[in-house]
């Protein structure tokens, strides 16, 4: 049912949804549009809404002939609608009666005085009535002959109706990208987990290389000092000891996954920082270990976690 008196609303794509399921976590990007018919005036205000990515709330409004008093109406909307992104929204009347209107006493008196100015100066000679096009004001706007208050009303539902559009756009979207984020998620911890496994090798490495090295630098007949051995074994260890930065990474995506599940404020920001404190353990154990393997599976994990980065920037 309409809100606008007077008239009968289409709506294309818009779908109407409680605002509870606004909590699901959504995309930036998004695409709406409906139209509100104006039934008396033989018209119909059609509003449509792109949205994009972007770090702040960045909404722009036009709006054709006299819409475009009333942007401000879809702008306070589109505000307190969405959430973030540059968001264009174009208001438009369409319809067989939307083109300009004639204004037929003006033009029939702008008619009479060419034809006096004709009479005075060449008699008996044809007026075209193509001149009468070069006449200004002859032609009003059709919007002009409809109700301020009905033309707002009929902004107000369009962009309501679009809005709801937009919104479900972004959830479809947003569950894509959370699907996305958990597959990734678990493929970090996968890495993670092979990173731990492989801490005893290294050490085991280190020690039967510390070993040999020994061995080779000592004359034969020198007991080769198992302590010692062990000694530095020990600090090889404690340097390249990843056992902090992998429970840490644990934690992060822990931390990822439930931002993901439970509605919050400011999700995309919360997710976009965890992504940098993901990055900034996987720099640090990179750093810490010699290890070629544990090496390969660095340069995996960052690219993962870059990955996931890119697509929290489009979160809400």
């Amino acid at each position: 049912m309409s809100d606008v008196p007077g008239t009968s609303s289409v709506v294309e794509v818009a779908v109407s949804v409680p605002r509870a399921a606004r909590d699901a976590l959504s995309s930036m990007t998004g695409q709406g549009s409906a139209h509100v018919e104006i039934a008396d005036a033989g018209v119909r205000v059609g509003v449509e809404i792109r949205c994009v990515n972007h770090r702040h709330l960045d909404p722009r409004v036009r709006g054709d002939g006299a819409l475009g008093d009333h942007a401000h109406v879809a702008e306070d909307i589109v505000r307190r609608r969405l959430v973030r992104g540059r968001i264009e929204v174009v208001a438009t009347l369409e319809g067989a009666r939307a083109v300009p209107q004639l204004d037929l006493e003006r033009a029939a008196a702008a008619l009479t005085q060419l034809r006096a100015l004709r009479d005075r100066h060449s008699p008996g000679e044809p007026v075209p009535l193509s001149l009468l096009a070069s006449v200004p004001d002859l032609f009003g706007a059709a919007d002009a002959r409809i109700a301020s208050d009905v033309l707002a009303s009929a902004v107000r539902e369009a962009t309501e109706r679009a809005c709801d559009a937009v919104e479900s756009m972004r959830r479809r979207e947003g569950e894509a990208l959370r699907a996305d984020l958990e597959a990734r998620l678990d493929l970090v911890l996968a890495i993670v987990g092979r990173v731990e496994a492989r801490r005893p090798e290294v050490v085991s490495a280190a020690r039967h290389r510390l070993r040999e090295r020994i061995a080779r630098l000592l004359e034969p007949s020198t007991a080769l000092d198992a302590g010692r051995l062990e000694h530095e074994v020990a600090v090889f260890a404690d340097r390249t000891d990843v056992a902090e930065e992998c429970t840490r990474l644990a934690a992060h995506v822990a931390e990822v996954k439930r931002v993901l599940v439970e509605p919050m404020d400011g999700r995309g920001k919360r997710l976009d920082f965890l992504c940098q404190e993901l990055a900034r353990e996987a720099n640090t154990l990179g750093q810490k270990s010699a290890d070629l393997e544990i090496g390969a599976r660095v340069i995996d994990l960052k690219c993962e976690i870059e990955r996931m980065r890119e697509q929290t920037q489009n979160v809400l």
